[in-house]
């Protein structure tokens, strides 16, 4: 697909498909209303058929006979006060999506700009665009290929082609978190996830290092390979670095928890436990490469560095039992109360080797807790950390990229339920607060760097189409990323 901007004028544009932007209650603007004249009152027209309010993520549409515009179609923006890039974005895939069913194989799209920032609103938009008209269609035997548009162009926008390629570089990292997480777990294994992050590395010039478990002993990452321990598959720790050139102006680690597939272990999941969706378990790995590729692409003055200890958790003769003791490689000891609560072990030798590297920050994403989503449902990803500066970076990225973030308590009196009576810890504590006991047990393993945990398991999937989400695996995590390290 060709996505340009142009600046031809409204009145002037043709094509099979024009897109406008209208808030909710408010009056056409002179432009439009210009063109709703020169279109014989089409506008107000439709307007009134479809009873038209303008409300966010509504779509009218219709034929114009006689008229270099095929069919019009309307968007709507919601309330003008609570316009913001995340609008675009919404507007931008309603438009697109609109323009697919309605058969346009050439599209133009007018909406406003937000705070007179043209490259902002240029690269919201595209990323809506390129979002909303995605669709996985790696398994299915007959591709659907109806209602493919050839051309979009973004009205009085000229000149934002560097907003293009950034939005459509964001886009490619997010296509492939969410291809890995959609991706079955006899597709996406620790095997396959290695060689992901290697054909990555090597189209970008990026170093990696991969451990493979006789590394991982060596480095006495005991709660990680607890982990793996059941599986046939081997497991893989991987570790990609983005330098740039010259003296990076911060360094940074970015780890996602990497569970190809769960099984919940000797504490296996039962009926109803979703278990069949348990391939999303790698959706913090998701996240993680994604933004290895965006901004591999981007070239941000940075230095980062991505980090998942990446396997499954199965059942066999090898696995841990209940009640067995794990020695994470700070030599932190952990009695094992529940098999299903993994994610945390493999996390816990990730942090002790990244803070290592002598980072300023570490952020970690991991689908942890079903507790997050009981507490902060699908959409809104739980937020821990006791530094109050890089919890603030996130929230203001979570506000630039749209992908929803809260911040959470670190209420360390809840530690007291994880406390064992033959080791440090326990690897699970009181049901009450999982969410919050689950942060303190990852905060054992980082010493002195500013830390925050991102529970994701809410945002990484969706069941139903959602803006610029259609059914299944999001991508969330990848544009919040990327706009964190830009920052």
């Amino acid at each position: 697909m060709n996505l340009t901007v142009t600046g031809t004028p409204l009145l002037e544009w043709s094509g099979d498909g024009l897109a406008i932007g209208l808030f909710e209650g408010a009056e056409l603007s002179s432009d439009v209303a210009a063109l709703d004249q020169k279109l014989s009152g089409a506008i107000a027209e439709l307007i009134a058929d479809a009873e038209f309010k303008g409300k966010s993520g509504s779509t009218a549409s219709t034929r114009i006979a006689g008229s270099p515009i095929r069919k019009l179609l309307l968007v709507g923006l919601g309330k003008s006060e609570a316009f913001n890039p995340e609008a675009l974005r919404r507007s931008g895939a309603a438009a697109a999506k609109l323009a697919k069913r309605e058969r346009c194989k050439t599209l133009g799209v007018t909406l406003p700009l937000w705070n007179d920032d043209a490259a902002v609103t240029t690269q919201a938009i595209v990323e809506g665009i390129e979002l909303g008209l995605y669709k996985d269609v790696r398994f299915k035997s007959e591709p659907d290929e109806n209602g493919k548009i050839d051309a979009i162009e973004l009205l009085g926008l000229a000149g934002q082609e560097a907003a293009i390629e950034k939005a459509r570089q964001i886009c490619s990292g997010v296509f492939l978190a969410r291809e890995l997480v959609a991706a079955p777990a006899n597709y996406v294994t620790p095997v396959t996830m290695a060689e992901t992050a290697l054909a990555i590395a090597n189209e970008y010039g990026l170093e990696i290092q991969i451990l493979e478990k006789e590394d991982c002993e060596k480095l006495g990452m005991g709660a990680f390979l607890g982990v793996a321990q059941a599986s046939d598959l081997p497991p893989k720790f991987i570790h990609i670095t983005y330098k740039t050139q010259g003296t990076p102006r911060k360094k940074v680690a970015i780890i996602g928890k990497g569970l190809t597939f769960d099984s919940g272990g000797l504490n296996i999941k039962g009926a109803g436990s979703g278990i069949e969706m348990m391939k999303t378990d790698m959706g913090g790995a998701g996240a993680t490469f994604g933004a290895v590729k965006a901004i591999a692409q981007l070239k941000p003055d940075v230095e980062v560095h991505f980090i998942s200890a990446v396997t499954e958790n199965m059942i066999s003769g090898r696995a841990i039992h209940p009640g067995d003791i794990l020695t994470a490689s700070n030599g932190k000891t952990i009695e094992i109360n529940n098999t299903d609560a993994e994610g945390r072990l493999t996390l816990a030798d990730a942090l002790v080797y990244a803070e290592k590297l002598g980072v300023d920050a570490i952020v970690d994403l991991a689908t942890l807790t079903g507790a997050c989503v009981i507490a902060l449902g699908d959409n809104i990803a739980g937020l821990w950390s006791p530094n109050d500066e890089l919890a603030d970076q996130l929230l203001k990225a979570s506000e630039q990229s749209g992908e929803k973030l809260w911040r959470m308590p670190m209420e360390e009196k809840y530690f007291e339920s994880m406390k064992s009576g033959i080791a440090d810890m326990k690897n699970t504590g009181a049901r009450a607060g999982g969410a919050i006991s689950a942060a303190l047990f990852l905060k054992q393993y980082v010493k002195e760097t500013a830390w925050a945990h991102l529970d994701v398991a809410g945002p990484v999937w969706t069941d139903k189409e959602n803006g610029y989400n259609g059914s299944g695996a999001t991508g969330y995590g990848v544009r919040l990323l990327v706009d964190w390290v830009l920052s």
